[in-house]
């Protein structure tokens, strides 16, 4: 008996340990990545940060929904929202859940700056 229950559990164990491994990897794989020339403020180093930080581009995109909110929705959102850059520096960094759906966004460990880089471009968009 012991041994069938230990084979049944032992798929879904191993699901849970590959998508922990993968989300590890990516804040990781996020927190290695240079900062790209330009800094705050500037649209292009926002986009290159996007393109090139860990697996942004896994869940979102610019112009349409994937497992979270397109950029361009979550502009949109927020528009007008005196506190929206500083509330999606924290979501970015902390991760969330609840806003979009049911899905959370787990944490990114990427160097403040460019959170903000990337937060800047986001909320740029029309």
């Amino acid at each position: 008996m012991t041994q069938s229950i230990a084979f049944n559990v032992a798929g879904p164990m191993r699901r849970a340990m590959a998508l922990a491994g993968a989300v590890l990897g990516s804040v990781v794989t996020l927190a290695a990545q240079p900062s790209p020339a330009g800094g705050a403020g500037d649209p292009a180093a926002g986009k290159a940060l996007v393109a090139g930080a860990g697996n942004c581009l896994a869940c979102h995109a610019t112009d349409k929904k994937l497992v979270g909110p397109a950029y361009q929705d979550v502009s949109k959102k927020y528009k007008g929202d005196k506190s929206a850059e500083e509330k999606l520096i924290g979501k970015v960094k902390a991760g969330g859940s609840g806003v979009w759906g049911a899905i959370p966004m787990p944490p990114n460990n990427v160097p403040d700056a460019d959170v903000k880089t990337l937060v800047e471009w986001i909320l740029s968009l029309e």
